[in-house]
């Protein structure tokens, strides 16, 4: 590659380099020293309006709050700055933005399959799984494979897969028609409730019926004390009398010193 071509793609990546380095700074507002303008339209902590002030008089007023002259509006003419705690909006915005990635949900498809001629207990069961599946806010890929000669019988399929979607239609709806796709029947089902609602309300049934900690410590300290388990005590009498030799303790035998 000659010389010249070699100088401008290093040229052009740089450019690139620096055009993302500079996105990448323009992405955090500009706080206090950061600030490069002569005037800026100043919004107290409250959100009342001061009005246009010099630089350095917006500087000083977020110095005597004890907070942070940061730029909320840069492309307005002049500049609009707030005085505000820097760090606790920008951790209550984190807190905002990880609960909004919490609840957001991405809705799976399942899919289940059915035999033509299935018997009632085999039914019920993949219901139950289907009724599972649209609870928890996901769709449900219904499929019926045909062997042989049930291939000539496809309204026998569609007659299943409209058995179904009545036995779920409190939670599912259908989607998509059942469809034959050569050697199967397909059918979709969509849930009532969205995946994000499905999940807040199972996350606020666990909660609601796990006792808080408080709750937990009051019962340990009212909760009775564990009694020690005593060893019952052993009638010699009785023992001898019913004809079993009692049990006694051992006990070491000491040497007797021999007589001369």
């Amino acid at each position: 590659m000659p010389p010249l071509c070699l100088e401008m793609g290093a040229f052009l990546v740089s450019k690139v380099y620096n055009r993302n380095f500079e996105e990448h700074q323009i992405s955090e507002p500009r706080i206090n020293d950061r600030i490069r303008v002569p005037e800026v339209r100043l919004v107290g902590p409250s959100g009342e309006q001061v009005g246009v002030v010099r630089l350095e008089v917006a500087l000083g007023l977020a110095q005597e709050a004890d907070l942070d002259l940061v730029e909320v509006a840069p492309d307005a003419r002049p500049p609009v700055c707030k005085l505000m705690d820097y760090g606790k909006f920008k951790y209550e915005s984190d807190m905002k933005a990880r609960e909004a990635r919490r609840n957001q949900a991405n809705t799976v498809l399942k899919e289940i399959r059915f035999r033509l001629k299935i018997d009632d207990h085999d039914y019920q069961t993949k219901k139950g799984h289907v009724e599972r599946f649209l609870s928890a806010g996901d769709k449900v890929k219904v499929m019926i494979m045909f062997r042989g000669r049930e291939q000539s019988r496809p309204e026998m399929g569609i007659r299943l897969l409209q058995r179904l979607a009545e036995d779920v239609s409190e939670l599912g709806f259908i989607e998509s028609a059942p469809k034959q796709d050569g050697r199967n029947m397909i059918m979709v089902l969509g849930p009532v409730k969205k995946k994000a609602e499905a999940k807040s309300e199972q996350r606020r049934r666990r909660e609601d019926g796990k006792p808080s900690r408080e709750e937990r410590k009051a019962e340990r300290q009212e909760a009775p004390a564990p009694a020690q388990a005593t060893k019952p005590e052993i009638d010699v009498e009785e023992v001898e009398s019913s004809g079993y030799p009692a049990t006694r303790k051992k006990t070491s035998a000491k040497p007797t010193p021999a007589s001369e």
